[in-house]
């Protein structure tokens, strides 16, 4: 589909999750993970979103299907490895790609934060 953003969902279950394990993914995402992503080539945004004692995720919008399948390569090679996966004690459960169709800015615009 032409003029489509690609999308990406990585994504780890906190069900068997060390005690506390949502605090220290905030303290995670705020003092390192924010900002090796804040001026990756290739990415327009990415979120991190939780339900604690659920999961964790990353959503991650790229500027091109070769952006995207590069980093779905790359990070799916080391994912058991990776940071969250340190932290959570496990593997992520999903690395899903997806096209984004639209995406609207609010009357209040985006708010970029390391931490809220």
């Amino acid at each position: 589909m032409s003029g489509t953003l690609c999308g990406l969902t990585v994504r780890w279950s906190l069900e068997d999750a060390p005690e506390g394990v949502e605090e220290t993914l905030a303290t995670y995402v705020a003092e390192k993970s924010h900002g090796r992503f804040n001026d990756m080539p290739g990415l327009r945004f990415k979120t991190w979103r939780m339900r604690a004692g659920q999961w964790f995720e990353g959503c991650y919008v790229f500027a091109s299907s070769e952006d995207r399948d590069e980093f779905q390569r790359s990070f799916s090679q080391k994912a058991a490895e990776s940071p969250g996966s340190q932290i959570v004690g496990s593997a992520p459960v999903l690395i899903e790609e997806c096209e984004i169709v639209a995406i609207a800015e609010g009357r209040d615009g985006f708010q970029s934060a390391s931490r809220y």
